[in-house]
């Protein structure tokens, strides 16, 4: 009889030990979801002030009409995006051109002086500063899942229950060339 009870008390362990492993797992996904949540408020805001620029920019730089149309295309794209991957992906990509618009605004000097420019210039770095922080977040969070869903015995668990590594927020290959080079410092 003593024996029958032992095996009740094994088995109602690890059934609180597999729940509790289950419930950790989903706070760490509810967690990043979260996180991700607020980049989208931050993306939307930019994706709100995207036209804005482009509207300014494209009196000034009617013959740059590519960089202008890849920068719109990929706003689009990154409005379309429907998962937490695509949105990663797209995002990527309308960094890229933004990029691209920013080394061609360089030639205008007329343009860079203009206030309205000026204004949306520091709306979207402020808005890049917000991004870059809530990024900061959700690469933590999701550092937080993925080092939860490869820790034994929660990787016993986690294929069972559906969980696996996600990817981070990133910059980017073509972005991280850039940001491997240092800075030109010209007087």
């Amino acid at each position: 009889m003593s024996g029958f009870w032992i095996g009740i008390i094994v088995v109602a362990v690890l059934v609180i030990w597999v729940i509790s492993i289950y419930n950790s797992l989903v706070r760490l996904r509810e967690n990043r979801d979260n996180a991700f949540a607020d980049i989208d408020v931050q993306l939307k805001q930019r994706h709100d002030l995207v036209p804005q620029l482009v509207g300014a920019v494209k009196g000034y730089m009617e013959h740059e009409a590519g960089t202008l149309g890849a920068v719109t295309a990929a706003r689009q794209a990154a409005i379309n995006a429907s998962s937490v991957n695509e949105k990663i992906a797209a995002e990527k990509q309308l960094d890229s051109a933004l990029s691209g618009l920013n080394i061609q605004v360089e030639a205008y000097p007329d343009l860079k002086a203009s206030s309205n420019f000026m204004q949306l210039q520091n709306e979207l770095a402020d808005i890049e500063n917000k991004l870059a922080a809530v990024r900061r977040f959700f690469n933590s969070s999701t550092k937080e899942l993925n080092v939860s869903v490869q820790k034994f015995p929660n990787i016993v668990f986690a294929g069972m229950f559906g969980f696996k590594e996600e990817p981070m927020f990133d910059v980017g290959q073509a972005e991280r060339v850039v940001l491997d080079k240092a800075p030109e410092i010209k007087f």
